[in-house]
């Protein structure tokens, strides 16, 4: 993959060369014809498919790339003020030199510190307290250096506290690379192992680490293997291999730190297999798989935790002895009954009590369950907000810890104690320069054209005025059960103070309301999620939040595929549309296994080798549905290495879109050659491209400077 990274690089040298002057007029794809046809018969002319290069080598491709980028740079370089203005705001409310707030484990204090000006954090610990000597585990500003992509994934301390393992990406595909080093003395013992996922597992020997091992085309999950530390990648022991494409894999260690657990999940099932820890065991089923039924389990003390859909659509949470046949499901018991109103996300166990994360109203709250059934919910302050577990490593505690935050409120960790309700703050996130009081945070309830209340949580400053002039920033996803919380983002900020309202459209393919609201956004209801997103916008400037026609639509991968499709179905609604790494050629990928993350997906959009889900894709895929019709001003991005929405989606998209719109709107295209799903690594750089974007929409709803 390095390789291929590099031979990438020379060509767009010598192709950024042939377009050094910003071009003035946008390019022009060539039209080659292709056609695509799925197993039923049904043929798709896609006369853009030659920009599909999966070596990411091909000269013509990289030509065409790099002239977009010199497009992008012409017709961005009046804003260049506005954006490095934009950019030093933002940057300007990342503390220089943070530090997280230490967690033991194991006789250790564990944390993370940021030196000033530097893009990546130390991992470090000490031993007993604080005033201890520091030992770096870590130094990621030194392992970064050199590199145009660097991210550190899953990091795991052996139980002996000699060895941290540790799993790197240095190219932005998310192909992780295995490595081990020994603390003390900070030498890398094994790095044979390539080619994994970002989980890893020790077991109690201190040698052996379980992994999951991808399929170097796919890319899914296929294989999870037992390395031991010093020996050949090709000796490891396969622990499983999972022949279902459908089913993601994880790994993790329970609670008890009894066992090590393999999850297999997918949208409709899931399966976990466990095992003792000391690697002497097998890894036994503890349920079997069923359409239709999920869970999750972790193991306390004598008992196993089961949190599942079992004849509750919001979840249960269940308790099995030890000495019960786990996938005998007349011996649980119910801990947390099913309800209407409250969908249980999460949970952590204690031993003397449990966490639950919990949905209700929108919110994400945490309610404590005591072993003697005693319930109490952790108070909040604000109408809209985001409660998560925080890193509650030992079970031996009546303290639990756990993250607060709001549009308003900045990442704050707090204490609360199970058994007295007392709270303490440990640390609010330094925002430098921010005022909370200066801003106001408000849910509301948009009604959608079929009655359905949606929430919207939104921020604005303290003078803000509805009286229908602003301009409106309105941000949602819908898909894969993944809500979206109403969080605190430090670019949002410089909105607020330039007059702008910032929405969160919470709409249905999220779990935000529960498992039917994902239900009700997905599959063959998936048009729900875009009429959702069109609908809160006319509710805000129907209630005067914002001026028509003086929005901004912003989506991320899938939450892209939500706007190209609300981009086609009321374009007139919009007046910018942003989008980042979006998923919008949804027929052609969704007909292709080889390409990562397909079959998974199944589940999710369904399967377009069959009739009625090809129909209905077809129906809203934005790719296919570009007509001649006055777009709003589009800003499109995506990453050369992405491995969840590959690059050439947004590409051909935006060859077809320039293509077919009529009108003056700009439609820009920009690429990151060095980056992948996530975008560019590193604190400070991620924003770069924020700021350019943001620039861009400001500009375009003419939001005063």
């Amino acid at each position: 993959m390095v390789k291929r990274f590099l031979a990438g690089a020379v060509c767009l040298l010598s192709a950024t060369s042939a377009f050094a002057e910003p071009a003035p007029t946008p390019p022009v794809a060539a039209k080659k014809p292709h056609q695509v046809a799925a197993p039923f018969g049904a043929v798709r002319e896609d006369e853009y498919y030659w920009l599909r290069d999966d070596t990411r080598k091909n000269p013509d491709v990289l030509s065409w790339l790099a002239a977009e980028n010199s497009y992008a740079d012409g017709q961005l370089a009046r804003l260049t003020p506005l954006k490095d203005t934009l950019f030093k705001e933002i940057t300007g409310r990342i503390a220089p030199d943070d530090s997280s707030v230490p967690y033991r484990q194991r006789g250790y204090l564990y944390y993370r510190r940021f030196a000033a000006g530097q893009d990546y954090p130390v991992t470090a610990r000490r031993k007993g307290a604080m005033t201890a000597p520091e030992e770096v585990l870590l130094d990621q500003p030194a392992m970064a250096k050199g590199k145009g992509f660097f991210s550190i994934g899953a990091w795991e301390v052996s139980p002996d506290n000699r060895y941290v393992a540790y799993a790197e990406d240095s190219v932005g595909r998310q192909q992780f690379r295995l490595k081990v080093r020994e603390i003390a003395t900070g030498r890398i013992v094994d790095e044979t192992v390539a080619n994994i996922e970002d989980a890893l597992v020790w077991a109690d020997d201190n040698r052996t680490i379980y992994y999951i091992d991808k399929d170097p085309v796919t890319l899914l999950s296929k294989r999870v293997k037992a390395h031991v530390i010093g020996t050949p990648a090709s000796d490891d022991r396969l622990i499983h291999e999972e022949k279902d494409d459908s089913f993601y894999i994880s790994l993790k260690r329970t609670a008890s730190d009894k066992y090590a657990c393999i999850f297999l999940w997918s949208t409709t099932s899931n399966e976990a297999r466990c095992a003792p820890a000391s690697g002497k065991g097998e890894f036994t089923v503890f349920a079997p798989r069923e359409k239709g039924w999920l869970y999750n389990v972790d193991h306390i003390g004598d008992r196993w935790l089961v949190w599942s859909n079992h004849q509750a659509p919001n979840y249960r949470l269940m308790s099995v002895p030890d000495t019960a046949q786990t996938a005998d499901r007349t011996q649980w018991r119910d801990l947390v009954a099913p309800s209407d109103t409250a969908f249980i996300e999460a949970f952590k166990p204690f031993n003397g009590f449990v966490a639950i994360e919990e949905r209700v109203n929108g919110n994400k709250r945490i309610r404590l369950l005591a072993n003697d059934g005693k319930s109490t919910s952790v108070a909040a302050d604000e109408p809209a907000y985001t409660m998560t577990l925080d890193t509650n490593a030992e079970p031996a505690t009546d303290w639990l810890r756990y993250r607060y935050e709001s549009m308003v409120t900045p990442p704050t960790i707090y204490e609360v104690n199970a058994k007295t309700g007392e709270r303490r703050q440990l640390k609010r996130q330094p925002v430098p320069g921010y005022d909370p009081a200066q801003y106001v945070t408000e849910r509301v309830w948009a009604t959608a054209r079929d009655g359905t209340r949606v929430p919207v949580s939104l921020v604005h400053h303290r003078k803000f005025h509805r009286n229908g002039t602003a301009a409106l920033y309105q941000v949602g996803y819908g898909a894969y059960g993944s809500s979206y919380d109403p969080a605190f983002n430090i670019a949002w900020p410089s909105l607020a103070d330039r007059g702008m309202v910032v929405a969160i459209a919470q709409i249905r393919g999220g779990q935000d309301m529960g498992r039917a609201w994902y239900d009700n956004g997905r599959l063959m209801k998936k048009m729900n999620s875009f009429t959702d997103f069109i609908d809160v916008t006319r509710h805000l400037v129907a209630q005067k939040y914002a001026a028509p026609r003086r929005t901004a639509g912003f989506g991320r991968s899938a939450g892209g595929l939500l706007m190209g499709t609300v981009a086609n179905m009321a374009p007139e609604d919009y007046g910018v549309i942003v989008t980042q790494v979006p998923f919008v050629d949804a027929v052609t990928t969704m007909l292709d296994p080889t390409i990562p993350l397909t079959t998974n997906e199944y589940d999710e959009w369904g399967n377009p080798e069959q009739k009625p889900a090809y129909d209905y894709i077809l129906g809203y895929s934005p790719y296919d549905n570009i007509a001649a019709k006055h777009y709003p001003a589009i800003y499109v991005s995506t990453g050369l290495w992405d491995s969840q929405v590959q690059y050439y989606e947004p590409a051909k998209w935006v060859a077809r879109l320039r293509e077919k719109k009529t009108g003056d709107n700009p439609l820009l295209f920009r690429v990151q050659m060095e980056a992948g799903h996530g975008g560019k690594s590193g604190r400070f750089r991620r924003y770069e491209e924020q700021a350019e974007y943001l620039a861009f929409m400001m500009d375009q709803l003419g939001v005063a400077q």
